[in-house]
Parts: structure tokens; sequence; C-alpha cells
């Protein structure tokens, strides 16, 4: 919640940048739960694009929550529909992190990653709204506001552990974005960027569990009294 204040403030300057009044900004916050959307609407609309080109390139980028709901899916078989629905809507890139850990050391479900999700909506929500605020008040600039959310993105990775395969899938997506920027395929870069590095990292794990299954025992005899 304290991660969404700092990246909620400068969003909500941003949008009051681009004409936005602090109730548009709070309801949209509430029904358009995406930090990368609601960084990319105004800064796009300050850019001059238009609505057309707005929805497509906002649409794109959040194709990767179907990512994430396919990794959480197999979380939700016991849960009510109603529950998996609203846990499935309010997921974002923050909390999709800390639930999947959570899950992956058991004692989690999905309404606890629910209230995960709902109070991490609310605190965005109460940051967006008080950033329109307080950006009448102060003047920030547009450039630094705006990489409050790829600073968010370096700090979710830093916070990774350290291993061939984590490495691997970071690499991959790196590439994979820069690629398609450069052939002018900024609007799925982040979503194909992820896909790439999610099959290289998948992939690499596969040829080394498998060379790990295949590899000889150790004949030793230091070996046969560990054993």
């Amino acid at each position: 919640m304290a991660g969404y204040v700092v990246l909620g403030l400068p969003c909500g300057i941003l949008c009051g940048q681009a004409g936005l009044s602090w109730w548009m900004v709070a309801i949209m916050s509430l029904l358009f739960y995406s930090g990368a959307g609601e960084y990319m609407i105004p800064n796009m609309w300050l850019a001059g694009a238009g609505i057309p080109a707005i929805i497509l390139s906002v649409t794109l980028v959040n194709t990767r929550q179907l990512l994430y709901a396919t990794s959480l899916s197999r979380y939700c078989e016991n849960a009510s529909k109603r529950l998996a629905f609203l846990f499935g809507a309010t997921v974002t890139d923050e909390s999709f992190g800390v639930n999947l850990a959570k899950f992956a050391e058991g004692n989690w479900d999905v309404k606890s990653a629910t209230m995960v999700n709902l109070f991490s909506l609310s605190s965005w929500t109460l940051a967006t709204t008080a950033g329109v605020l307080i950006g009448e008040l102060i003047s920030v600039p547009t450039a630094l506001a705006s990489f409050a959310m790829t600073a968010i993105f370096i700090c979710l990775l830093c916070m990774q552990r350290i291993d061939a395969t984590n490495v691997i899938t970071a690499l991959s997506a790196v590439v994979g974005v820069v690629v398609c920027k450069l052939i002018g395929l900024s609007g799925p870069a982040i979503f194909i960027g992820a896909v790439l590095g999610i099959v290289a990292g998948v992939l690499y794990a596969q040829v080394k569990g498998n060379s790990q299954k295949h590899k000889p025992a150790d004949p030793s005899p230091e070996s046969q009294v560990r054993s």
C-alpha cells in the first residue's frame, strides 16, 4: 500500500496536467485498476495521441493480465465464482507478485489474496486523487512523474532471487521489449517481452532439470558414505 502511494501521486499529477478533475481520476482508478494503463493515458493525451490510439495501446499493454490470470487460476479451484471473479478483476503487477509468493509458501487462500488486492486498490485510488489536488498547488516535471512506473518495475526486479533462470528470464524480456520498440511495435512490446522472458525461463529450467536427472551418480567412496 505504501508503494502505491509513491506511484499514485505522480500518476494523479499527470492526470491533472492532462485536464482530468480529481473525481474523474477517482472513478478511473476504481473502475480501471491498471497502474501502467493509467500512466499511459495522460502521457499519450499530452503527446497528442487520439482516443482510438490510446484505447488500443492501453489494451495491448494490459494483455499481460492474461499471464497473471493463467498463473493464479490454479489457486482458485476451491473458491466461489464471485470471489474468483473479484480476485481476478483486481490483480495488478505488484499484488500479483505478493500473492504468488504467498501462495507458493502455502497457508494462503483466495480470500486473503483478494483483501491484498482491495487494500492496494484503495491505496492507489486515494493516492491518484490526492495527486491531482497536489498538482494544482505545485509544479512537477512531467518526465519525472512519468518515470515512477518504470522505477517500480526496477524495484520488483531487484527483489527477485538471483539465479540463472531469473537472469535469463529478465534478459530475454528486456531484449524482447527493446527489439519490439526498435521495429515500431511499441504497443505490444511489454506483452511480447514478457512472453519471451517466460518462455526462455521455462525452457532453461526444463533443460537444466533434464540434465540433472540424467547426470551420472558419483561413484566415489565419499558419495557412498553420504548416501
